[in-house]
């Protein structure tokens, strides 16, 4: 089994704290192999930003691939820049608070997760990432659910500990969302 995914959207909307988490926890708590590449720069005051993590049960040759199994786009010019590399079947999670859009491919499966909108009424934009995080276990199942949190309690809750419940409530009203999607 190999996974690639890659994670797209504006500075300033996690999307490295996404990938860096399931990189983490699968390293961490898995059997299996995992790389990590960050796309830094101007993107970090609010370009585009996207970082690539492939999982996998075998070594990693290359940490970057042209056609991606999964990816998740919290943005339109993301959608625009990255949908050509989804592979058909592929799995493509949208934040449709702001993904306006339309995915004019029949050959991927679309997941609207409107993680903007939920992290507003949780009280807290910054949570967006973590639900997003959740519907991608949750559709996909590339790691268990349990190493996912245990990261987010290890990593997250030692920084910010008041904010732990919030990103676990966040986390588990993403992945509801990609369960129900699968």
């Amino acid at each position: 089994m190999e996974r690639n995914l890659l994670v797209a959207g504006f500075g300033g909307q996690g999307v490295m704290m996404l990938g860096t988490l399931l990189a983490q926890a699968t390293c961490e708590s898995t059997d299996k192999h995992v790389t990590y590449f960050p796309s830094y720069g101007a993107e970090m005051r609010g370009g585009t930003a996207n970082c690539y993590v492939v999982i996998s049960d075998d070594e990693i040759g290359a940490p970057v691939m042209e056609a991606m199994e999964d990816m998740i786009v919290m943005n339109d010019p993301s959608l625009h820049r990255f949908l050509d590399k989804l592979k058909p079947g592929g799995n493509l999670l949208i934040n449709s608070s702001i993904v306006i859009s339309p995915i004019e491919r029949d050959d991927i499966k679309v997941i609207k997760v409107p993680v903007t909108e939920m992290a507003l009424e949780m009280g807290n934009p910054k949570v967006l990432n973590i639900i997003m995080l959740g519907a991608y276990i949750g559709a996909t199942e590339v790691v268990p659910k349990e190493v996912i949190i245990e990261t987010i309690k290890n990593k997250l809750g030692k920084k910010k500990p008041e904010f732990l419940p919030m990103n676990l409530e966040a986390f588990e009203k993403g992945f509801a969302i990609g369960a129900a999607a699968k």
